[in-house]
């Protein structure tokens, strides 16, 4: 049966160089032979170079149980290694195979089980040399006062204890650029120590890698690749080495080591809260192999120093937040009285500065803008802060690089290059915006960051050229950090506080002036009313007694001028009736709100009595149903029924006696409307009239209202006007129903 192998010849280019598939390279660097079995045991795939370690064939294996590589003798521990595989990360398992040790490193993917052998070095560690490794971390750990120095301090170790030419601690920013933080080196070797390196020297495919394999080594960047071979009729599929040792190197990546110089390497990855923080870059300039146990002693310091990471970054910004801190004690403990003009005194304070090292603030209210330090003009000031308002998330705001967000503040780099925005309200557009100018800053690029991929003759490769590059930002600003945005937020908060009393403040003066108007209005209005009660009364009881005088004495008055001096003195009583009903409809207001006790039968009765002439004339029939008590004012009480059975006997059909029927609920109802929950004595007043159209129900209420000329339905409009009020000052409510000829009912709710 024909062999075949696995290699992936996929040819990388400029269009899929961030695709490339360097987990399934197909094969593996001759350090070592490679293995992988199915689920039962079965050899699937066998790396070329097995004749070379072992006196076997790769034919001769392939198809084959993995007990006659190993010798069955060995398959019951190898089985039990395998299953302590399944639970924890394992060390490797020692493997004899003819007269060669081998340390075998088994990884799963899906359902193959890769075995990765490497013969057995003869440099074992002793047990107390980890111990002693911690120890010398412990004491170097608290000898570093910096992040950086402990950096250094672990690169120092790793390349003792390695033997690496040069050993470096890269760390990553937001956007994978990296920077040599820390290095250790033999001295004839040019510094790399901060450098930066553009995020395309690792690309993402391989950032991913390292998450997932926290250890990688290069023997010798000269290696000729060894394929993964399999038999002809198999399933041929890719095997996937993301987490093997041995796995090949991508072309690209052998091309870079060689272009700088370097020959052999080991990755340490540095991990922090799950994400790539840094890597720990070893490099030599000549073929190393390195064993495994002193591979795994180094990644022990990568996994020390990655447990420090927080800690001291949490330490290095302690001093820094202690202060800010201070000056937003200062701050908050500040009073100002609730006006504008706190506003500015507000931003005046230095604080307000030094709570998030910002060279300018300014506080926006009305699109008025309050401002201290450095910042733009005010029409500017409010564009960033409309700007800003759209790209807020949740009313905050902020970047470094305004004029990447928003390409017109590029005018505005000097004094704005970096802003941080909080929205406090959106009625009256109030907002803060803190200011930062840009901060020219200078990096040194390991060659230039924009020809960090070329494209030759030979298709795609990595830069050639190292040379140190100088790059100068501009229009950008220190980014924001952590502590200055919650100390930000904090005083934000404060702020907004301010604000609401101030606007309160002026809200409430505002209601006050109101009210003074109100006030004057409203006497103005009883002057008003005292000169129709008082003043307008005598003259109109002149007019009608000398007109009442004229018709009596002068009997031979012409037939034109005793009309007209009747219809002057029927206008005369006219007026002293509207007077009288606004009289009335005034006085309610003032009246006592005293409660008492009312016997609505007894009330009806005396309604009836007073109105008995005009009950007698209509042969009217008033009639009261379950008449009980209520709570009311009596006097407004009875004014109200006495309205409203007048308006009943008003408004009666030709040829129709007028029948009024006054009926009470025996039961407490709620009321009509559906956000009142309080209970009510319902009381109906119903007539047989003429009616209205229903859609008068609330106009007929309304003071001067009429639906019918004053000819034949004599009145002023002012009597269901009255009724409403009445109703109102019981804090109850008062109905109207009918249809055209169908009669009235009018519904009173009165508060139990």
């Amino acid at each position: 049966m024909a062999l075949k192998d696995i290699v992936n010849r996929e040819l990388v280019n400029l269009t899929n160089c961030e695709q490339e598939p360097i987990h399934i390279p197909g094969s593996i660097q001759p350090h070592g032979f490679l293995v992988a079995t199915d689920t039962n045991g079965v050899i699937r795939y066998c790396s070329a170079n097995i004749p070379e370690f072992t006196q076997f064939k790769v034919e001769n294996l392939l198809q084959q149980p993995i007990e006659v590589l190993i010798g069955a003798d060995q398959l019951s521990q190898f089985r039990h290694y395998l299953t302590e595989l399944q639970r924890t990360s394992a060390a490797p398992h020692i493997l004899g195979i003819g007269n060669t040790q081998f340390q075998c490193m088994v990884h799963q993917a899906e359902d193959t089980f890769l075995c990765e052998f490497e013969p057995v070095s003869e440099h074992i560690p002793r047990v107390s040399a980890v111990y002693d490794q911690a120890i010398n971390f412990a004491r170097y750990m608290s000898q570093a006062m910096t992040l950086q120095q402990l950096c250094h301090s672990v690169a120092t170790e790793i390349r003792a204890l390695t033997g690496y030419d040069r050993v470096m601690v890269y760390r990553f920013d937001k956007q994978y650029n990296g920077e040599i933080f820390a290095e250790s080196k033999v001295d004839e070797h040019e510094p790399f120590l901060g450098l930066h390196y553009p995020h395309t020297d690792i690309p993402v495919q391989a950032r991913q890698l390292y998450i997932r394999n926290l250890m990688r080594l290069i023997v010798d960047v000269n290696y000729t690749p060894v394929p993964i071979l399999t038999k002809e009729n198999s399933s041929n599929k890719d095997l996937d080495l993301s987490c093997s040792t041995l796995r090949s190197v991508s072309p690209i990546h052998v091309q870079y080591l060689k272009n700088i110089g370097v020959s052999a390497t080991l990755t340490i990855s540095l991990l922090h809260e799950g994400k790539l923080w840094g890597l720990i870059a070893c490099h030599h300039y000549s073929a190393k192999y390195l064993d495994h146990y002193t591979r795994i002693t180094a990644q022990l310091q990568g996994h020390f120093l990655t447990s420090q990471i927080q800690v001291r970054e949490m330490a290095e910004g302690y001093a820094v937040a202690a202060r800010i801190n201070t000056s937003l004690e200062t701050l908050l403990n500040k009073t100002f009285v609730p006006e504008r003009a706190s506003l500015q005194a507000l931003v005046n304070q230095p604080q307000i500065l030094e709570i998030c090292h910002a060279a300018g603030v300014a506080v926006i209210l009305n699109n008025v803008v309050y401002k201290a330090g450095k910042t733009p003009d005010d029409p500017v000031i409010l564009q960033i802060a409309e700007l800003a308002r759209q790209k807020a998330a949740n009313g905050i705001f902020n970047t470094s690089a305004l004029s990447e967000d928003f390409p017109e503040a590029i005018a505005w780099c000097s004094v704005a290059s970096g802003i941080l925005y909080y929205q406090l309200g959106v009625v009256h557009n109030e907002a803060i915006v803190w200011f930062r100018p840009e901060s020219l800053q200078t990096i040194n690029w390991s060659g230039d960051p924009e020809k960090a991929i070329m494209k030759d003759v030979n298709g795609l490769s990595p830069r050639k050229s190292f040379e140190k590059y100088q790059q100068i930002v501009k229009c950008r600003s220190y980014d924001w950090t952590q502590t200055e945005l919650t100390a930000a937020a904090t005083f934000s908060y404060s702020i907004q506080k301010l604000i609401t009393l101030i606007l309160l403040t002026e809200e409430e003066a505002r209601q006050r002036e109101l009210t003074r108007q109100l006030e004057a209005s409203n006497l103005e209005l009883e002057n008003i009313s005292w000169i129709s009660t008082h003043d307008l009364k005598e003259p109109l009881r002149k007019i009608q007694l000398f007109s009442s005088r004229l018709l009596n004495i002068d009997k031979n008055l012409s037939a034109d001028m005793s009309a007209t001096l009747q219809k002057m003195n029927a206008s005369a009583n006219k007026m002293q009736k509207l007077i009288s009903d606004i009289t009335n409809y005034s006085r309610i207001r003032h009246s006592e709100t005293t409660l008492e006790k009312i016997d609505l039968a007894a009330l009806i009765n005396k309604v009836k009595q007073e109105l008995a002439e005009d009950i007698e004339e209509k042969n009217a029939s008033v009639v009261a149903v379950n008449l009980a008590f209520i709570e009311g004012i009596p006097v407004i009480v009875h004014q109200l029924f006495s309205n409203l059975i007048g308006n009943s006997m008003k408004f009666i059909k030709d040829g129709v006696w007028p029948k009024i029927v006054i009926k009470q609920e025996q039961e407490p109802v709620k009321s009509p409307e559906p956000d009142d929950t309080k209970l009510y004595y319902k009381i109906t007043v119903a007539d047989n009239g003429i009616g209205f159209e229903n859609e008068f129900s609330d106009k007929i209420f309304k003071i001067f209202t009429r639906l019918h000329s004053a000819d034949k339905y004599q009145g002023t409009g002012i009597g269901l006007a009255l009724c409403k009020k009445i109703m109102q000052l019981h804090n109850g409510y008062i109905y109207a129903e009918s249809g055209e000829n169908q009669g009235a009912v009018f519904t009173l709710y009165f508060p139990v």
